[in-house]
């Protein structure tokens, strides 16, 4: 797996995976490339122009407008990616049929790029498709990349974390039930084999970019047996990186949170349970600038669903043409690394940070006024 320098746009976010039968050929491929470079060459020109099918959900709210923005950069960068696109709404229950062709889809190209999915509120038998895709095709884990963009104001500077959490357990697990009516009970879910594939996905992740610190995020002191499992699972996996460099620290939720709005260059690689990872990656967001600059991805060993890491449906400005499509296209830049387009990667990633340093065009949530397809415009120009 290729890895890049700490500190150039995004490229030191190359996803974190077990090292696959899929991994080892192409840590095998790249050896050999290594030794024949014409051949490397040819190699990689064939792959740049080999199509890729890509799953596409757009969402509800903004994410038909932010996904038509990433198929505008990716037609004008000629990325060699095909779209096999799927409106799945969570505003309908009757979606079974539609959801069952989505994941379909998902599983034959392994690949796929979303927006988010409604989920009503307080709806008794609407089951979330966000959730529910996360655990059928088992994409245990989530990555939020948390980090100061030059030219977007935000209330602190050197800020450059990433937040995983395990995507598929704990108060995400959807046991629910009255137990007596006015009395609910609602089960949280943590077990060892999980814990140790999340701790394990968080300090692969560290070690491939170059991260140096690992915190463990929980809740022990109070939920002594569910998050204790999830504290020493994480301790008991860090033996295993001993020798690497990466050190383990951990921090109770409350104080991480209050933690993360005083001293957020404190941190690194943060790992948790499924509902500290929504909560923080959301208050991560306000310290850099806001939900639409922060790019995301769930991954599992067969499985890359990419997505905004703080997953808003944006309803309230749905079919205005101002939402920041900054998430939605960073995601996608991962997504392109992920399938080994690194050059395209490069190429759109550099053109929506030159964008919005330059300042020509900014959506209201980076200071200015810009339309949402007056900023897709903008950085096609800056291709």
């Amino acid at each position: 797996m290729l890895k890049f320098a700490r500190g150039t746009p995004l490229r030191s976010n190359v996803v974190a995976k077990a090292m696959t039968t899929r991994t080892l050929a192409t840590t095998n491929a790249a050896l050999k490339n290594a030794r024949e470079p014409s051949l490397g060459q040819r190699a990689r020109e064939v792959r740049d122009k080999t199509k890729h099918t890509v799953t596409l959900v757009p969402g509800d709210g903004v994410g038909k407008e932010l996904s038509e923005a990433v198929k505008a950069v990716f037609a004008a960068s000629n990325a060699p990616v095909e779209w096999e696109q799927f409106d799945l709404s969570g505003h309908v229950t009757t979606g079974d049929t539609l959801m069952k062709d989505t994941l379909e889809s998902l599983r034959r190209n392994k690949v796929g790029l979303k927006g988010t999915l409604y989920t009503p509120v307080s709806k008794l038998g609407h089951v979330s498709f966000n959730v529910s895709m996360r655990k059928d095709l088992d994409i245990y884990g989530s990555i939020s990349l948390i980090r100061n963009i030059p030219g977007i104001p935000s209330r602190f500077k050197d800020v450059d974390l990433a937040i995983i959490r395990e995507n598929t357990e704990g108060e995400y697990s959807g046991l629910e039930h009255q137990s007596f009516p006015g009395v609910v009970e609602s089960l949280k879910i943590v077990t060892r084999a999980k814990t140790e594939r999340i701790a394990r996905f968080a300090f692969d992740f560290a070690l491939r970019n170059n991260r140096k610190k690992v915190t463990c995020i929980h809740k022990a002191n109070i939920m002594k047996l569910g998050d204790g499992l999830f504290l020493e699972t994480c301790r008991n996996v860090a033996k295993e990186y001993a020798g690497s460099g990466i050190t383990l620290n951990d921090m109770i939720v409350d104080n991480a949170s209050m933690q993360l709005v005083s001293r957020p260059q404190q941190f690194d690689v943060m790992v948790m349970p499924n509902l500290y990872g929504s909560i923080l990656s959301n208050v991560g967001a306000g310290l850099v600038g806001g939900p639409g600059i922060i790019p995301g991805g769930n991954f599992g060993r067969e499985y890359a669903v990419f997505e905004p890491g703080c997953r808003h449906v944006g309803a309230d400005i749905s079919g205005s043409n101002v939402a920041n499509p900054t998430a939605m296209i960073l995601s996608s830049v991962m997504m392109l690394r992920h399938i080994g387009l690194d050059e395209h990667a490069n190429r759109i990633s550099t053109a929506v940070y030159r964008t919005i340093e330059s300042g020509k065009a900014r959506t209201r949530d980076m200071g200015g006024n810009s339309s949402t397809s007056e900023f897709t415009d903008a950085v096609i120009s800056a291709l």
